[in-house]
């Protein structure tokens, strides 16, 4: 029987004939009104021909080759939750949103393939693409999706301010395969009110007075119980001797904490900056009628918590956390981030970089990094810091401080704890083409890298005290 004369191919074309053609661009009033419809608090359109999805358009193109708009998607948080100094509330409240959100997206999916119309979820969170790891893991960035839907404008703290709901919002974004009739633009201001109040509470100082973001201590800290602090923990129990060992490196609260992120999805550490946030119309009417008032209610109680924090080796955080925060334990843990190759380990620099540091540092190095082999050729790139700030260039700079000679390994390796400079100055491996010291200045700019104990960071104060 030809494949024309089957029933089931019958049918479906005789239901084809019925429905009618999508051929002209989605209607963008009905689509709004069908994503609230859905559940969503807000929502943009976003073409993927504008020029704030070009970063990532390649990123868009693999989850939905066809795609053609962007649908970005705000589900509100329970704002007095979020502002809880109890973790289990406020995790509770993340995840909970981060399962509504991805419940409207589905839902506006099926609906709009119901009405003829191709469409896909590009999920708000978790699960990931954890087979790539330690290398890149996020299918979609959701935030800048929604800045240039008009959603919002990411603040000091690197949060999506909502115009109205605050920060205290979850993104998602559904890709579909059409154009619509109006797309959304973004905001002509930001709701970022600048209090810094987000710069006070954050426990590892990760976001800097002038704008900056140490995204390593963030991550240390704040994820301790995702997939970096993981790797860490198995790898104390695969190098513990026995229990007392194994518990003399990990306390039991953090095996607890790791149960409990394993059980019922990963908590997130320290999430203060976005429980502080004032802005927002329905968020700032406190902060504005007594600012006193409000840093006594919502910011101080999470410099008064008790807490582990953690840190990385030869980093800002690991320096200031005892001093700011007697009442707070910093520990000393490894970074998770191993880059394999030359290409990844110059962005994890920029990922790492430490500023305080770096204070009165203003230096650019150029790099000549030989292959692994004689019949591949050594790559160029140059380092550059200045007034607090670092940048990777995979090219020469036209005018350097000095040039540093090595193998790409070398290189990579003259980050870690255990790599002895000196021997490899001494015996060629690594070749400066100025004074030394300046590379040993550099390299200072950065964490340790490497495995280690986890181990109790104590003030000077009270080292000096023994």
């Amino acid at each position: 029987m030809a494949l024309e004369d089957q029933q089931a191919v019958i049918r479906f074309r005789e239901k084809q004939a019925q429905r009618p053609a999508r051929t002209g661009p989605v209607d963008s009033a009905w689509l709004r009104e069908l994503a609230l419809e859905c559940g969503a608090d807000d929502v943009g359109f976003v073409a993927i021909t504008r020029e704030e999805l070009q970063p990532q358009i390649l990123k868009l193109t693999k989850l939905m080759p066809k795609v053609q708009t962007v649908i970005s998607l705000v589900c509100r948080m329970n704002r007095s939750a979020v502002q809880s100094t109890t973790r289990s509330v406020v995790n509770h409240e993340f995840h909970e949103t981060y399962d509504e959100v991805n419940h409207v997206a589905r839902r506006l999916v099926r609906k709009l393939s119901d009405a003829g119309y191709s469409a896909m979820n590009a999920v708000a969170a978790f699960p990931m693409e954890m087979q790539n790891f330690p290398g890149d893991t996020i299918p979609i960035h959701h935030k800048p999706i929604a800045e240039a839907a008009g959603l919002g404008k990411m603040g000091l703290h690197r949060n999506v301010i909502h115009p109205k709901f605050g920060n205290f919002v979850l993104l998602d974004s559904v890709l579909i395969a059409h154009e619509v009739t109006e797309q959304s633009q973004a905001l002509d201001y930001s709701p970022c009110l600048d209090c810094k109040l987000c710069v006070s509470v954050c426990p590892v100082e990760a976001i800097g007075m002038d704008g900056t973001f140490n995204f390593s201590a963030c991550y240390t800290h704040n994820y301790r119980d995702f997939m970096g602090g993981f790797v860490d923990w198995v790898d104390q129990i695969v190098e513990a001797k026995d229990r007392d060992d194994f518990r003399s490196r990990v306390h039991e609260s953090e095996t607890a904490s790791v149960w409990q992120s394993l059980s019922y999805k990963p908590n997130y550490k320290a999430a203060y900056c976005v429980s502080v946030c004032p802005a927002g119309e329905d968020v700032m009417g406190e902060f504005l009628d007594d600012r006193i008032a409000f840093n006594k209610e919502y910011v101080a109680p999470y410099k008064d918590i008790r807490e582990r924090v953690y840190v990385l080796p030869g980093s800002d955080a690991e320096d200031s956390v005892p001093k700011r925060y007697p009442s707070k334990t910093a520990i000393r843990v490894g970074w998770a981030l191993n880059p394999r190759d030359i290409f990844s380990f110059l962005v994890n620099l920029t990922l790492t970089f430490q500023r305080r540091q770096a204070k009165g540092m203003n230096v650019t190095v150029n790099l000549v990094m030989a292959g692994a082999d004689s019949d591949t050729a050594p790559m160029e790139a140059s380092l550059r810091i200045a007034d607090g700030r670092f940048e990777a260039l995979f090219w020469h700079a036209p005018e350097a401080d000095m040039t540093v000679t090595c193998s790409q390994a070398d290189f990579m390796a003259m980050f870690r704890q255990d790599f002895d400079l000196e021997a490899a100055l001494g015996d060629g491996r690594v070749s400066a083409s100025a004074d030394a010291q300046t590379l040993r200045r550099l390299i200072k700019c950065f964490p340790r890298y490497g495995h280690y104990v986890p181990e109790v960071v104590r003030a000077e104060a009270a080292v000096a005290a023994e």
